[in-house]
C-alpha cells in the first residue's frame, strides 16, 4: 500500500489508507486511545477502542510523543473533530523509531516558555520540527522559485561560480583563508568577479543563488559567517536605476507568488497578513538620508559620516514607512571612500550605487559597475590595491565589456524581513557564527 499525505487524506474517505509521521499527542483514556499523527502536510486523530484489540492497546500505552510511526486505517468524517474534521479508525500501526524521554525541549509547548535560542540550536532538528520553521523552509523553497521564474523570464541564466578563490572577491579583511596543496585559497566573499566575467563574456544576464562566507566576529541577530547569497548582473544598463527597477519587480514578484501558496498560513502561523509591496520603491540620496536623520534627532557615530549604521537604518526604514506606506526604500549615491573600487563614480566623490532597506533592515547593496579599463584601474589603485594581485579581474575590461550593474541581497535577511523574525539564526537551516560550527 502507497502512502497518503495527511493532508490528502479528504479525498479517501471511506478509504483504508496507510500514513506516516510523528506522534503528536497521545490520550490514553479507560476505553478509548487518541494518537494525533503528524506530517509535514498536516495533523490527523486516530481512535482506537481498546476492547477491539487489548494487546494493541497495551503497545499504543508504551508510545512517546515525537515517536515515528506508520499507521493503517480507515478514514471516517467527523464533524466534531477540530482537525479538520476527519479522524482514521486504526487497523493496525507500528512503531518506526520510539522516541527517548525526556525529549531535549518540546518543540511544540507553550511559544513564550520555549527554550533559548542557543540552546533550540544545539538541538537544531528537535526545533526544526515546530510548525514555524516548516512553514519557514516552504517560504524560502517559493521564494527561490519565484526568483528564478522571474528572472528567466526575463531573459537571464543561472551560473554557479566557484568558491575557492585565488585571490579576494572584495576588498576588506573579511576573509577566511585556507591551504590549497602548495599555495592558498580564500572562501568567496560574493561572485562579484565571476558575475562580471559573465559580462565580459557576453552572457549578458546571469543571477546566482548560492554559499558566501564572510569571516565576521559580529555576533549580532543580522550577521553569519557563512549564508546564502542572491546575486544578479546584467548588461547594456544606462545607470544604476536600470538595476533598482529590476530588483524591486523582483520583489514585487515574488511577494505575490508566496501570498498566493502561504499568505493563510503566513496569517495563522505568523499572526500577519503578508502585503505585496507596490512599484516603484522609494529613492533617497545618501544626503536626504542624512537630512532625515538629522530631522528626527539621530545622530551617526563620528566614523559612519559617510555610512550608516544599524540604527541608523531602523529610523530611515520607520521613516519612510510613516511617510509612503511603503517597507522599502533605496539609498541612493554613497561616498566612493566607503564603497569597493569596481563601483562606477558620479562626479569625483560620489557612486552610483545602492543599498535596499527593507523593514529597517540592509538587505541588498548594488551598483553600475565601472567597465572602462584605465578608469577601474585608477580606482584600485585610489583604494590602494596592488593591480598584480587583481590583473585577472582586471583583464575582463581590456577587450569589448558592455556597461553593466548588479546586486547582491542576503536571501536569510529578505526571510527575516518577510517574516517579522527577530533573529537571523532563525532564518537558515543551520547558523554558523564565530562559534558555531555545529551540528
Amino acid at each position: 500500500m502507497e502512502r497518503t499525505l495527511i493532508g490528502e487524506l479528504r479525498s479517501h474517505l471511506e478509504e483504508t489508507v496507510l500514513i506516516k509521521g510523528w506522534l503528536h499527542v497521545l490520550r490514553d483514556q479507560k476505553k478509548i486511545q487518541f494518537l494525533v499523527l503528524r506530517d509535514r502536510t498536516g495533523m490527523v486523530q486516530i481512535t482506537h477502542w481498546k476492547p477491539n484489540n487489548q494487546e494493541l492497546a497495551d503497545l499504543i500505552s508504551t508510545f512517546t510523543t515525537e515517536s515515528a510511526l506508520t499507521v493503517v486505517g480507515k478514514v471516517s468524517d467527523n464533524p466534531s473533530v477540530k482537525l479538520g474534521g476527519l479522524e482514521i479508525q486504526l487497523e493496525s500501526i507500528s512503531v518506526e523509531n520510539l522516541a527517548e524521554t525526556p525529549l531535549p525541549f518540546e518543540p511544540f509547548g507553550d511559544k513564550d516558555n520555549l527554550p533559548a535560542l542557543d540552546f533550540r540550536l544545539d538541538w537544531r532538528y528537535m526545533d526544526l520540527r515546530r510548525t514555524e520553521n516548516l512553514l519557514l523552509f516552504r517560504v524560502q523553497t517559493t521564494m527561490e522559485m519565484a526568483l528564478r521564474e522571474f528572472w528567466i523570464e526575463n531573459g537571464f541564466m543561472e551560473m554557479h561560480s566557484p568558491k575557492l578563490m585565488g585571490s579576494p572577491s572584495e576588498s576588506g579583511a573579511e576573509l577566511f583563508e585556507l591551504a590549497y596543496f602548495d599555495t592558498k585559497a580564500y572562501l568567496a566573499q560574493s561572485p562579484q568577479f565571476y558575475k562580471q566575467m559573465a559580462m565580459a563574456g557576453g552572457f549578458e544576464r546571469v543571477f546566482e543563488i548560492g554559499p558566501v562566507f564572510r569571516a565576521d566576529p559580529s555576533f549580532t541577530s543580522r550577521h553569519m559567517t557563512e549564508f546564502t547569497s542572491v546575486d544578479m548582473e546584467m548588461s547594456w544598463v544606462e545607470s544604476e536605476e536600470d538595476v533598482m527597477s529590476n530588483q524591486e519587480r523582483m520583489l514585487q514578484y515574488a511577494y505575490k507568488r508566496v501570498k498566493e501558496l502561504h499568505g493563510e498560513e503566513i496569517k495563522i502561523v505568523f499572526g500577519f497578513e503578508l502585503e505585496v509591496p507596490q512599484v516603484p520603491f522609494p529613492r533617497i540620496t545618501m544626503s536626504e538620508a542624512h537630512q532625515i536623520l538629522k530631522e528626527v534627532g539621530y545622530q551617526l557615530p563620528p566614523d559612519k559620516k559617510n555610512d550608516l549604521d544599524p540604527g541608523a537604518e531602523r529610523v530611515l526604514g520607520e521613516t519612510i514607512k510613516q511617510r509612503t506606506g511603503c517597507d522599502f526604500v533605496f539609498i541612493t549615491e554613497w561616498s566612493f571612500a566607503v564603497r569597493p573600487f569596481y563601483h562606477m563614480k558620479k562626479g569625483e566623490k560620489l557612486t552610483r550605487s545602492f543599498d535596499l532597506i527593507a523593514g529597517g533592515l540592509e538587505i541588498t547593496t548594488g551598483a553600475q559597475r565601472e567597465h572602462r579599463y584605465e578608469v577601474l584601474l585608477a580606482q584600485a589603485k585610489e583604494k590602494g590595491l596592488s593591480p598584480d594581485n587583481i590583473q585577472f579581474y582586471l583583464d575582463f575590461f581590456r577587450y569589448g565589456c558592455p556597461p553593466h550593474g548588479g546586486y547582491g541581497m542576503g536571501l536569510s535577511r529578505l526571510l527575516m524581513v518577510m517574516l517579522k523574525l527577530p533573529n537571523i539564526r532563525e532564518t537558515v537551516y543551520l547558523f554558523r557564527g564565530p562559534n558555531r560550527l555545529q551540528p
